[in-house]
């Protein structure tokens, strides 16, 4: 079935949550197949992320999952399963588990960290494919207008 145009002021009609909403859900989609493709999961890699000490976290000390998933709470979604997620990594030596229950980078682990950012860059350009980049920041000024409008904060 061919896709309906919609006029730009039918566009202009339409709410912004519905759209940002299948952004969300398809970009996430698109993301994640990306990277299950490479052997690893977003939540593997944002556990690795927030306890290097060269990324996210502050100090490079060790975390428990509660602390982890407090740490994430602006970006993990609620089927992610922490608790899988670092067994895996445990089992690959990329995370180590003191006897405190605090997970740790390992050497092997952070170079993991640093093999999957390589992935980044393919992703956001097939993404971004066929957008400008002064369209892409409109869009994102817009975005972030439509937050501070919402009552929300955009920084």
């Amino acid at each position: 079935m061919a896709a309906q145009q919609i006029s730009d002021a039918e566009l202009a009609g339409q709410p912004a949550a519905y759209w940002t909403g299948v952004a969300y859900e398809a970009l996430i989609a698109y993301t994640r197949a990306q990277q299950a493709q490479k052997g690893y999961t977003q939540p593997q890699f944002w556990l690795l992320r927030n306890l290097s000490e060269n990324d996210i976290s502050p100090d490079g000390e060790g975390m428990t999952l509660p602390e982890l998933r407090e740490a994430m709470t602006s970006y993990i979604r609620p089927e992610d399963d922490l608790t899988a997620e670092a067994e895996v990594l445990v089992e690959r030596g990329w995370l180590t588990r003191d006897v405190e229950d605090r997970l740790w980078l390992t050497e092997e682990g952070e170079q993991a960290r640093l093999d999957l950012a390589r992935n980044a860059p393919a992703i956001r350009a097939a993404l971004h494919e066929g957008i400008d980049d002064t369209d892409y920041v409109t869009t994102v000024k817009v975005l972030q207008q439509l937050i501070r409008n919402a009552g929300g904060m955009a920084d």
